[in-house]
């Protein structure tokens, strides 16, 4: 059950969309948390410990730890992320550019926050980190350091593999410490949507520009972990995140995050258990969950399919979603191809000369 500081207001917070539905019997297990940032109290949570695939929530971590080299020098918003060819090998969500194409970091940034890129989120780890590899440690150390003590990470994109895992309580914790620490490029994660000059991708996050007050954070989606987002709003100087975790459609994780900020907005400041001192509970937390057999099967395809509308769009169900008055606003983020290859040589090899006849 969602869990409550003021037993008064329980029947206001445990009306979630989460628990009706196709998958009511699966949602019942649906981690998901909502914190103040500013206080840092937890304000409702219901299974925040249960381990779980982040799936492209990982981004949120990848781009902490570029911020954290940012602010220290080491990198600026101008330098160059350049596709490696392991970086655009990666599977897809992906931009399908060629090996040696370029974008500055804040492009890179961006395309992460709305595309979410996996070749992209490759590049950034190498031009920050050195390596792909280098990089994920530099990950789980600052996890650790941020005291997200139930987190690991294999790789900077979030694609599923053994040993990856979070929970609600953990990706809180680092959505009010990017808040915190990070205000400066809030306007990241509040990205209606990116523009590469070719071609328009909207942000997947259904809440940006139709939930009052909405200005984040991140989506991701894998049949593992079913469709994940934390989402941030501020309404009269607060700000509020919350964690949704294994919602059943795009729809669905954007109804229960709108119905959970909705009612937390209305619970009294001050109260609520601190976020680093809530004591773990629930059943064994060493496996990690798979909703796969859930998520991605025909019966569950067909209902999210009969939940679009004419146009293809999720319709969702929760008040406090509303249409867009207007087409979203696109930032740009050029994306500049290979550099063309010098006379004589190609991709910047050297073309071989032939030995002279008469030699």
């Amino acid at each position: 059950m969602i869990r409550l500081t003021a037993k008064t207001l329980l029947a206001a917070a445990v009306s979630l969309t989460a628990l009706t539905g196709p998958y009511a019997s699966d949602a019942l297990a649906n981690p998901k948390m909502v914190v103040d940032v500013r206080s840092g109290r937890v304000l409702a949570h219901q299974e925040a410990f249960r381990r779980w695939y982040p799936a492209s929530l990982t981004k949120l971590m990848t781009v902490y730890v570029t911020f954290k080299a940012i602010k220290s020098g080491k990198v600026s918003l101008d330098t160059p992320v350049v596709m490696s060819r392991n970086a655009v090998d990666q599977p897809a969500s992906k931009m399908y550019v060629k090996p040696g194409a370029s974008m500055t970091l804040d492009a890179a940034l961006k395309i992460l926050m709305v595309k979410s890129a996996n070749d992209v989120a490759v590049a950034v780890a190498e031009t920050v980190g050195g390596s792909a590899e280098n990089f994920v440690s530099m990950m789980n150390i600052q996890a650790a350091e941020l005291g997200m003590t139930s987190t690991r990470f294999i790789n900077p994109h979030g694609l599923p593999g053994k040993g990856q895992y979070t929970t609600a309580r953990d990706l809180a914790i680092l959505a009010v410490q990017l808040r915190r620490e990070y205000a400066d490029y809030a306007g990241y994660f509040a990205l209606e949507g990116v523009s590469t000059g070719t071609k328009d991708y909207p942000n997947y996050n259904m809440l940006i520009g139709r939930f009052d007050g909405a200005d984040g954070m991140k989506t991701g989606f894998i049949c593992a972990s079913g469709f994940n987002q934390v989402s941030s709003a501020t309404r009269n100087g607060r700000t509020l995140v919350s964690v949704v975790l294994g919602a059943d459609s795009l729809a669905g994780r954007a109804d229960e995050s709108a119905d959970l900020l909705q009612k937390a907005f209305g619970l009294p400041q001050g109260t609520g258990d601190l976020l680093g001192y809530l004591q773990p509970y629930g059943p064994d937390q060493t496996g990690v969950v798979d909703v796969s057999a859930e998520i991605c099967n025909p019966k569950a395809a067909k209902i999210r399919s009969e939940g679009r509308d004419d146009e293809g769009r999720m319709i969702v169900q929760s008040p406090y979603i509303k249409e867009m008055a207007r087409p979203p606003r696109f930032s740009l983020a050029a994306i500049l191809p290979p550099p063309t290859p010098a006379k004589g040589e190609i991709a910047n090899i050297p073309v071989p000369i032939p030995r002279p006849a008469s030699f």
